[in-house]
């Protein structure tokens, strides 16, 4: 096995591009458990552990535009959170402005592992399962790919393909994910044997955006990839705007919450495996569904009130 080891981003773009079946490595702890296991001997591994851009974050103003892509960054601004910046950091650094995403970190493994861990490497093994997708798809992340060729922004509802399958082209590596920063509540539930040290049975996120009145949903493990409730946003945005509720902030009704469980658990597409079977999991992301959107609204709720009260 021959180990590529760059030192810049330039020189970790030439050497993917040329050895494209190049495996990259950054905190290892996908493709090590893959090669411990022997499931996995790639001719080569790109470490990227030296090219130090990949470990960093930065934030970006409203209106501001990067690299890569066309699109305004939005009233919150956005995080461009490097390849490989560990999952501790996002929780310990970013929690208020990716609520979602960090509730999803404090799921994934270990503390050894989340200090290890990154969402790039979570979005580059592509499992269906991987705890940082149903955030990523509920907070309308943009993957920043490059190569030798330029650079391109995935939006994150076209990355995933199949199973453990990407829309990265052979020569491409993950540089940036591109995350809005929350202007409304969000959460993240997962189920599993466990909180943490567990591949999830299932697992759900939700965001509001109360400056573009839309909500955003993700599921994991529950489908062939990760996926979001298409049906079920448009349902609970209509309900949200015939009620008048992101004015009002009243009560949701009963049953448009159980509705909205429903059209959830519709989106699925599981299968029976060990850890549960696909009537298990329909049942358990309806739980969740309604379970997320009762404490999602109703934080936005207290949030209202609480501008309310200070006005």
């Amino acid at each position: 096995m021959e180990f590529l080891r760059p030192t810049s981003w330039p020189e970790a773009l030439a050497a993917k591009a040329a050895h494209p079946d190049a495996v990259p490595l950054a905190g290892g702890t996908d493709v090590m458990v893959e090669l411990n296991f022997d499931h996995r001997r790639p001719a080569r591994l790109l470490d990227l552990g030296r090219v130090r851009e990949l470990f960093a974050y930065d934030r970006y103003d409203p209106h501001d535009r990067y690299e890569g892509d066309d699109e305004e960054t939005g009233s919150g601004g956005r995080v461009r959170l490097g390849a490989a910046v560990p999952y501790r950091t996002i929780i310990d650094e970013l929690r208020g402005e990716l609520p979602a995403l960090a509730l999803a970190a404090h799921t994934v493994a270990s503390p050894q592992i989340r200090n290890r861990g990154s969402v790039g490497g979570n979005l580059g093994t592509a499992s269906p399962a991987g705890d940082a997708h149903p955030a990523l798809l509920a907070a309308g992340a943009r993957i920043e790919a490059a190569s030798v060729r330029g650079t391109r922004c995935i939006p994150i509802d076209e990355f995933f393909t199949g199973v453990k399958r990407n829309a990265l082209a052979p020569d491409e590596l993950i540089r940036a994910v591109h995350i809005q920063r929350a202007t409304g509540p969000q959460q993240f539930a997962k189920v599993g044997t466990r909180n943490a040290m567990v591949i999830a049975v299932c697992a759900f996120a939700m965001a509001l955006h109360p400056d573009r009145r839309t909500v955003r949903t993700g599921i994991g493990s529950a489908a062939p990839t990760p996926v979001r409730a298409a049906e079920a946003e448009d349902f609970l945005t209509g309900v949200l705007d015939e009620h008048r509720a992101w004015d009002r902030a009243a009560p949701l009704p009963d049953a448009a919450v159980r509705r909205f469980g429903e059209l959830c658990a519709a989106a699925c597409r599981p299968i029976d495996d060990v850890r549960g079977t696909a009537a298990y999991r329909r049942h358990a992301v309806a739980v969740l569904a309604r379970r997320t959107l009762n404490r999602t609204w109703e934080s936005y709720r207290a949030d209202a009130r609480t501008s309310e009260g200070a006005a």
